[in-house]
Order: C-alpha cells, then sequence, then structure tokens
C-alpha cells in the first residue's frame, strides 16, 4: 500500500491512475483546480478500495496553492509516489498568440510540474522515502503537431521532458526515481481542448485515421503505464520516457 498524489486528478488520465491506485490499496490525494471534481474523483477512488482519499483544490501554477494542498496531503502518511499531470492547452501561431496564453500554458503546465515535483520531493527526502514521480509529457516535445499553432503547448511539455531527466539524475541519490508517461491522442477534454463542436466528428475520424493504432486511447490506457512506473515493478526504471500513443510517434509523415 502506498499514498500517491495526482495532480490534474479530477478527469481524464489523471482521475483514471487515481482510481487504479485505489483499486490495488492506495491512498490517493487528488489535486485539481475544479474542487468539485477533486471531491468527487476522491469520493469515487474511496469506493474502488482506496483506504485514504482526499480531494484538494489546487491551482499547480501558484506556489502558494501547491504548498497548501501539500500540506494537506501530509495526512495521508509519508508520500510514495506523485503524478505531476494537471495540464493545459491554447493554440495558435506564435506570432499571433497573446503572451497572456503564453505564460498560461507555461506556468501550469511546466512551472505547475516544477512545483509539484518541488514539494513532493521534499515530503519524499523529508521523510527518507525512496518514492516516485512521474510528469505528463507529450508527444509534441519531440515533434510538432500536423495540426500546427502548438508552440506554447510543445514548449511546455519540452521543458517537462527535460526536467524529468535532469530530476532522474539529481536524485537517483537519494532512490527516488522521476519518469514520464507520453501519452498520444486520448479520449479526453483536453484533447479538443482547440476544437470547435461542429468539427468534433471530423476531427476524431481524421485523428483515428492517422493514429496506427487506428483508435483514440481510453484514459485508462496511459493511466496503466503510469500506475506501473509508481510501483515496486518499475524499480530500476529512471530518467525514462514511456511512450503510449498507438505509434505516433514510431510514423513518418509522409505517404512514400
Amino acid at each position: 500500500m502506498k499514498n500517491i498524489v495526482v495532480t490534474g486528478g479530477g478527469a481524464g488520465i489523471g482521475r483514471a491512475v487515481a482510481l487504479q491506485c485505489a483499486a490495488r490499496g492506495d491512498s490517493v490525494a487528488i489535486l485539481d483546480i475544479d474542487e468539485k471534481a477533486a471531491r468527487d474523483a476522491a469520493a469515487a477512488a474511496w469506493a474502488a478500495g482506496a483506504p485514504k482519499s482526499l480531494g484538494v483544490c489546487c491551482d499547480v501554477s501558484s506556489e502558494e496553492s501547491v504548498a497548501a494542498a501539500f500540506e494537506a496531503v501530509a495526512e495521508l502518511g509519508p508520500l510514495d509516489g506523485a503524478f505531476a499531470n494537471a495540464g493545459m492547452d491554447a493554440g495558435g501561431l506564435l506570432h499571433e498568440l497573446p503572451f497572456e496564453i503564453w505564460k498560461r500554458v507555461i506556468d501550469t503546465n511546466l512551472t505547475g510540474v516544477y512545483l509539484t515535483c518541488k514539494y513532493a520531493l521534499r515530503q519524499m527526502l523529508k521523510d527518507g522515502i525512496s518514492g516516485s514521480i512521474v510528469c505528463t509529457s507529450s508527444p509534441a516535445a519531440t515533434v510538432a503537431f500536423a495540426a500546427g499553432g502548438a508552440g506554447a503547448y510543445s514548449a511546455s511539455k519540452g521543458g517537462i521532458s527535460a526536467l524529468v531527466r535532469t530530476m532522474a539524475v539529481d536524485y537517483a541519490r537519494y532512490g527516488i526515481r522521476v519518469n514520464a508517461v507520453v501519452p498520444g491522442a486520448t479520449e479526453t477534454r483536453l484533447m479538443w481542448a482547440n476544437v470547435a463542436a461542429a468539427d468534433m466528428v471530423e476531427m476524431r475520424r481524421r485523428v483515428c485515421e492517422e493514429v496506427p493504432l487506428g483508435r483514440l486511447a481510453s484514459p485508462d490506457e496511459p493511466a496503466r503505464a503510469v500506475v506501473w512506473l509508481l510501483s515496486d515493478e518499475a524499480s530500476y526504471v529512471t530518467g525514462a520516457h514511456l511512450v503510449c500513443d498507438g505509434g505516433i510517434l514510431a510514423k513518418a509523415s509522409i505517404s512514400v
């Protein structure tokens, strides 16, 4: 049994991770900017088997909010694992992208991961725990999305990937593992954040055609990769990127 904290745990992959951890007997703290979603997910986690579950309102772009959330999380006991997952997307070509949107994406995705890891690491080091941290990266950290206009999102995810490698080396001496999961097209709200409602059916069809496996992932699928990285079964894995993208990064963009 472990104590796990999940940011962005109110929906999507984060919620799926919390529920899978709960089903294996872990206690979970679910942090989300949507307090109701966090509390609802915590209730579902308890019903799924978590000995303890907490739903905490947290804005990961605010150090004050993250610090307060981790104070609340401490009531679970020593922290064994953290899934730094909270994120957002707002698209646009760079020359047209307002600075406020750029800053909001970077503050949420990259600074949010930094703050989550900072406070998780502090707890693990204080308690002498050889824990596991998993951060959510993206294929966008490696390649540009064909649809374009994802400069801020891609920059934030590239930063996460670099940060994961650095933390893995820095904290290996303490027995703390740091890895990234790289989900592809997954059926979540974030997937469709920049798609107009009228275009959804056609866009889903096109995406399914472009993914080698021919479909979007369920949130449960990348969640299983995260839960494995958080577990002792991955005890010799650190600094890695576990790609769960249906073959997107393996595929060339040209047809000949």
